[in-house]
């Protein structure tokens, strides 16, 4: 099992910054790739930032040059920097860890974390 926990979210208006952070606990060892996916009322879940199992990084095209995601192996935690937010980065921001067990491959996925943008 892992569990995950975000933090980091809140109220911020439109050119602000915000930095998210998630905690990975259990077991950490089976983790492949972590990433950072969002979801706006009224639509699908999408992919933000993650790593790649090579360790590169993957972001969608709307955020590209505005956020960053690193890790800190060591503490069992990504984040992800978020500068000049507009408003349509308005979501909840779910943290997601793929693991393998002798079962296959299976997605971990924290609680979310609100994320507001005024303009």
């Amino acid at each position: 099992q892992v569990q995950l926990v975000e933090s980091g979210g809140g109220l911020v208006q439109a050119g602000g910054s915000l930095r998210l952070s998630c905690a990975a606990s259990g077991s950490t060892f089976r983790i492949v790739v972590m990433g950072w996916y969002r979801q706006a009322p009224g639509n699908e879940r999408e992919l933000v930032a993650r790593f790649t199992s090579t360790g590169s990084t993957v972001y969608s095209d709307s955020v590209k040059g505005r956020f960053t995601i690193s890790r800190d192996n060591a503490k069992n935690t990504v984040y992800l920097q978020m500068n000049s937010l507009m408003p349509e980065d308005t979501a909840v921001y779910y943290c997601n860890a793929l693991s393998y067990n002798s079962a296959g491959p299976y997605d971990y996925w924290g609680r979310g974390t609100q994320v507001t943008v005024s303009s």
